[in-house]
Parts: C-alpha cells; structure tokens; sequence
C-alpha cells in the first residue's frame, strides 16, 4: 500500500529517484517493473506496479470499445500506458510524452493511492490540493458513498 504525500525533484534528463519508502515495496511487489500513464480527469500521472496494472489493463480493454467515450478513454489510458524500471540508484526514467502531459518540471509531488502513485508537477498538485480543501467544507454534503466509511 502506498500512502503519503512526497515532495521530490526531476533532473533535466527527466530522471526522478523514487522516496525510499516507496522503493522498498516496489523492489518487493515487482522487482522494479512499473507502468505509467496518464489520468484523464487531472494533468496527472498514475504509476503502477507492473502485476497492478496487468489487472486494470485487461479491465479496460473489456470494456465495450463501440461506445465513443470508452474509445477515447482506452485510447488515451492505454496509448499512454509506458513500462518504466527502477535502475540501481532507485531512479525513475519518465518519457517526454508522460512528462509534457502531466507538465512535469524540476518540483514534483508524489501521492499514495493504496495500489498507485499519482505524480504531480508541484504547482498543480496545490492547486488540487487546495480546491479539494475548498470543496470539502463543514457544509458541504457528503456523497453517499462516503457516508459509511468510520474514521
């Protein structure tokens, strides 16, 4: 499970070290071997660990392709998708196209999301960060679904 909020930085050769509380569950989990992509709602990436995202992958591509929307969502989650591997320093190598995407400079923000990362370029996770907090104010009525959860 990956958990927390991490501030790190990207080279110019687009190379990240991965925090070590995250590398160690990855080494573990897939020996290194990852897949990243792009989520649709947010300039954001997803990085999963590889076995994590030969699950979801075989869910998208069931999917029924016919409707226009889900096209264009499997085009783009999928196209994007892109193996990624941890070298010996526990770095991170991200393509051009994911980092153009998700507008990925020097000051990036890695999120745990259980069984994903998210990747953030720093200034736009902020910005979500704060309007989130916005959005969640004490008068703000709850959707359903989070209404059973006890924290």
């Amino acid at each position: 499970m990956f958990r927390g909020v991490q501030h790190i930085n990207m080279d110019a050769k687009g190379r990240l070290a991965m925090p070590a509380r995250q590398r160690e569950p990855l080494l573990y989990e897939c020996n290194g071997q990852l897949v990243a992509t792009i989520d649709t709602q947010s300039r954001c990436l997803f990085i999963y660990p590889l076995p994590e995202w030969e699950k979801i992958e075989r869910e998208i591509q069931a999917l029924p392709a016919l409707k226009p929307a889900v096209k264009r969502f499997q085009r783009l989650v999928i196209g994007y998708a892109t193996d990624l591997e941890l070298d010996g320093s526990g770095r991170l190598l991200l393509p051009a196209p994911l980092r153009e995407y998700a507008q990925l400079e020097k000051k990036l923000v890695l999120v745990g999301q259980g069984r994903k990362l998210e990747l953030w370029a720093e200034e736009l996770w902020l910005a979500e960060r704060d309007r989130a907090l916005e959005e969640a104010g004490p008068d703000v009525e709850l959707p359903e679904e989070l209404m059973s959860l006890t924290l």
